[in-house]
């Protein structure tokens, strides 16, 4: 399975659940947008590894929405501490999915530590996480994503990049258009 497949998949599970969508930094927010541009999703373009800690805050800010943060590895290892944060707060609407390719995929695949001997999961479920999930084929995924309302999912896939254009909103724009979806009353 390839990274642009599974975010597919999530957006579509995001889009059929009304769920914010927050995406961590770089290509995949790309890829994001090009496969299921919404107002539901942020677009965390700036913060390597702040993706988890943003969906947490609005897990906790609006705990009658579901969030769904779209984490890769390499961002996830840059902020591991938001795992323990996540089980300390235990939100039951908050699903936190690392799409784990091996690489720092935009940068340049340079190999990161889950290439090797680093378990994402077992770090999730070490940190205190009671519902971690790991996957690395499309229907997994599928079936995950019908069954998990909150806890971790880990999704292998290849390393590699879509291509894909940039995203056709200026930073500030996406925030206003985020902010405006969350501040909609049909929610609280």
């Amino acid at each position: 399975m390839i990274r642009l497949d599974a975010i597919d998949a999530i957006a579509k599970k995001a889009r059929k659940d009304g769920a914010l969508l927050i995406s961590n930094i770089g290509i995949p927010c790309k890829e994001l947008y090009h496969v299921c541009d919404m107002a539901h999703n942020f677009y965390m373009l700036g913060s390597m590894g702040l993706a988890s800690s943003i969906g947490l805050g609005l897990s906790l800010a609006k705990p009658q929405r579901q969030v769904i943060t779209i984490e890769g590895d390499g961002s996830m290892l840059m902020n591991l501490g938001s795992l323990a944060t996540i089980a300390s707060q235990h939100p039951t609407n908050y699903l936190l999915i690392i799409i784990d390719n091996g690489t720092y995929g935009s940068t340049g695949d340079e190999p990161t530590a889950t290439s090797l001997y680093t378990d994402l999961a077992a770090m999730a479920k070490g940190a205190g996480i009671w519902e971690v999930y790991t996957t690395d084929t499309p229907e997994g995924l599928m079936r995950l994503l019908e069954e998990v309302k909150s806890g971790v999912i880990v999704v292998k896939v290849q390393p590699g990049n879509a291509q894909v254009p940039v995203i056709g909103m200026c930073p500030e724009g996406i925030l206003e258009r985020f902010m405006d979806e969350m501040s909609d009353n049909t929610y609280i």
